[in-house]
């Protein structure tokens, strides 16, 4: 039953956070969607854990990517440094398994978004922060969306 109540919250997590970013016109909406659907849990407590992590990945990898889409340019070589830089600088501040979160969106950034990284690493956070938010407060809503397990 466990299972059932956390698909159906990060479906109503991962529907909130889609909806809201198509209203605010956010150019990616589904990197809130992305953010939504994984820091969904059933426990407050291990959302916030979960949300917090995955907004520090975010922040070091779109970071990391602007800076060094601006030193290294786009291609297969400068990917692999970005993912590299970002992996193991997520790894030293804490972000556990959010290292490969940083890797991926460092990637992104250096790969295919060379002309205006700050843009795509703020747009970046703002969606993501919009889906963790959204997953916080699904996550509170306990007699609504299945049983309260705090």
């Amino acid at each position: 039953m466990t299972a059932v109540i956390l698909a159906f919250r990060a479906g109503v997590a991962g529907t909130l956070a889609t909806w809201i970013a198509m209203v605010l016109s956010l150019q990616y909406p589904i990197y809130a969607f992305i953010a939504a659907v994984i820091v969904t849990d059933l426990s407050p407590a291990q959302s916030r854990r979960l949300g917090l992590r995955r907004i520090l990945a975010t922040v070091i990898g779109a970071v990391c990517g602007a800076a060094l889409s601006q030193l290294l340019g786009p291609g297969p070589v400068a990917v692999g440094i970005a993912v590299v830089s970002a992996m193991l600088l997520g790894t030293l501040l804490g972000a556990g398994d959010g290292a490969r979160v940083a890797g991926y969106i460092c990637g992104i950034v250096v790969l295919d978004h060379t002309a205006e990284p700050w843009l795509y690493a703020t747009q970046r956070f703002v969606e993501t922060a919009l889906g963790v938010i959204v997953a916080w407060g699904i996550s509170y809503v306990p007699k609504l969306i299945g049983p309260d397990s705090t």
